[in-house]
């Protein structure tokens, strides 16, 4: 199968998963936010499709929980049918519930930074284009804040990437849960042509470099 040949338009991959959702039984999910669980704290990253950035963070120790989502708009406007116009504000992006006793924000930018996405692609990511694709950071609180600036900083201080980051570093309005057909999807549908090429690689990035860590099966 040639590159190509899975290099979906907006179009079509709208069709593919709203087709998927109907057989599902399943209708776009309501926009709610989430709330951070006790004894847990929340990052909200956006990087291209939340599929794949979904299914590094799940595999990461101290992670509980990952669900895929819309920030940076509205929540009216916050359905993947709208967002996928690149009109909305929206970024796709996740919602990881994690433990700090376990694993610290930071930790998590490093992986984010490094393995999850590429942030010097400008409102694309690997065949994604559109705004909706961005690399953002969504910061909750001020120390937030300044670790994505520091992490920012030395990745770029130690010339990590060939080209400038450009991930936003804004405040958080809302997060708003994706439909349920996104959910877990590369869990679900690990051999979707779109999960093997972009986004398996990324899973073998994170055992490569993160070693320590990966959950234990």
């Amino acid at each position: 199968m040639t590159l190509a040949s899975v290099r979906l338009t907006r179009t079509l991959r709208l069709a593919i998963l709203l087709t998927m959702a109907i057989a599902a039984g399943t209708g776009p999910a309501a926009a709610v936010p989430v709330r951070t669980m006790p004894h847990t704290e929340t990052a909200v990253l956006a990087g291209g499709c939340f599929w794949g950035m979904e299914a590094v963070f799940e595999q990461v120790r101290g992670v509980t929980s990952v669900v895929s989502g819309y920030a940076g708009g509205s929540a009216l406007t916050a359905h993947y049918d709208e967002v996928s116009t690149g009109t909305t504000g929206h970024a796709e992006s996740v919602q990881i519930t994690y433990d700090p006793r376990t694993i610290s924000y930071r930790k998590l930018l490093d992986v984010y930074f490094t393995v999850a996405h590429d942030p010097t692609q400008r409102n694309a990511q690997s065949p994604d284009e559109g705004t909706q694709y961005r690399s953002a950071v969504f910061y909750r609180t001020a120390a937030q804040r300044r670790d994505a600036l520091a992490v920012m900083a030395e990745l770029t201080a130690a010339r990590r990437f060939p080209a400038p980051i450009v991930t936003q570093l804004v405040p958080l309005r809302g997060f708003y849960v994706a439909e349920a057909y996104h959910q877990h999807f590369a869990e679900r549908n690990p051999n979707y042509p779109y999960i093997v090429i972009y986004d398996a690689p990324r899973i073998s990035a994170l055992r490569d470099k993160f070693p320590a860590l990966v959950k234990r099966t």
